[in-house]
């Protein structure tokens, strides 16, 4: 069963909603987040916080999970969460550097192979 509201990976288009589920530590990461370019460090990192957290690698179309659709899931998720809006926050940080850290290995190669032409 296909829900409308499913995608392979956490959607971005569902941050707003997750907004106002914690506290005010985390409605400012989700703005900051929401606000952000596509594909912006920023945008990346929350969605890898929430691909992390909701477990999105293993979802797949048949599972309940799918069914019930990515905002439901995320918005689950959030509530669920044991830490503190702290905790959060320092998941996103760590997120960020690793998505960080990917680009500049994809551009340090980059650059490897233009100076071997």
């Amino acid at each position: 069963m296909y829900h409308g509201d499913t995608e392979i990976l956490f959607p971005m288009r569902v941050a707003p909603a997750l907004r106002d589920l914690r506290g005010e530590v985390w409605a400012r990461l989700v703005r900051r987040a929401a606000a952000a370019p596509d594909a912006s460090a920023d945008a990346l990192a929350f969605s890898l916080v929430l691909i992390r957290l909701s477990g999105c690698l293993t979802c797949h179309t048949d599972s309940y999970r799918a069914m019930r659709g990515c905002t439901a899931c995320a918005t689950l998720t959030v509530r669920r969460f044991r830490g503190d809006d702290s905790e959060l926050v320092a998941l996103f940080e760590r997120a960020r550097a690793d998505v960080l850290g990917y680009i500049k290995l994809e551009d340090d190669g980059r650059s490897s192979a233009d100076e071997g032409r």
